[in-house]
């Protein structure tokens, strides 16, 4: 996972489930079910609340067994939490079905009204990266006195692969930035009509995010190509990034004067 996901504070990942719609509403949607719980102990034959935690417990280890994976495959909190948040909801509709199945279609209900109003937010971080608009882009590199490379990403934060991704170019930018080198981030969800500029294709999802690297004011590489069907999150995002990139022999250049 990135380097600056992983040294949030507790309280930081507190607050921001308190003050995030996404995560408050699924955090009562969870607890929601500890009332219930208790309810249904005084209700239910001893068999079938033996039953119960069996079932329970089962959920629990499976989910632990899938969380750990996750932890360790995953890259970026942004994308561990929404696989887990999803294992979580699963798991949870399944036990509310052992109970009552008015229960599974509240949780059915809930979960689908949580999606279509709130969002997960996007890694709020913009690392040494600047935040552009299209017009400021372009300045930029038509300018003699700014960096000789551009590296940009394009996204939009209304699609999941750009929030599960938000958090990769903010800690490449810190790594790599150099005199010679600086990042920009193009929000697309703003500004629509500047992606046929730059060849991108809004009615394709997987477009998104894209990262072009400008050498002078010119394009000399991006990623994913225009109108692959390559998936970027086929593999380790980062790895991905600078391998494609090679951002570790711009850095050496800039370092040996070159």
């Amino acid at each position: 996972m990135s380097t600056n996901s992983r040294n949030a504070s507790p309280v930081h990942w507190v607050n921001r489930m308190i003050s995030e719609p996404y995560y408050l509403l699924h955090f009562l949607a969870f607890f929601f079910y500890i009332p219930v719980r208790c309810s249904a102990a005084h209700v239910f034959s001893p068999a079938r609340s033996a039953h119960l935690l069996h079932r329970e417990i089962q959920a629990l280890l499976a989910f632990c067994v899938l969380a750990a994976i996750k932890v360790v495959r995953t890259e970026s909190w942004e994308a561990f939490i929404a696989d887990t948040l999803f294992f979580a909801k699963i798991f949870l509709a399944a036990i509310a079905l052992v109970v009552d199945y008015r229960l599974a279609l509240w949780y059915a209900i809930a979960f689908l009204v949580i999606y279509i109003i709130s969002q997960q937010p996007a890694y709020g971080g913009l690392g040494t990266s600047s935040q552009l608009t299209p017009l400021q882009l372009e300045t930029l590199l038509t300018e003699g006195n700014t960096s000789k490379f551009w590296m940009v990403e394009f996204r939009s934060l209304s699609i999941s692969s750009c929030i599960l991704s938000s958090s990769f170019f903010p800690d490449l930018s810190i790594t790599f930035s150099t005199k010679s080198l600086s990042f920009g981030t193009v929000d697309l969800g703003l500004f629509p009509n500047a992606a046929e500029k730059f060849g991108i294709n809004l009615e394709s999802l997987h477009q998104l995010p894209t990262y072009i690297l400008f050498h002078d004011g010119a394009v000399i590489s991006c990623l994913p190509e225009a109108d692959s069907e390559a998936k970027l999150f086929d593999s380790p995002v980062s790895k991905l990034l600078c391998r494609h990139f090679e951002l570790d022999k711009i850095l050496l250049d800039y370092i040996n004067g070159k």
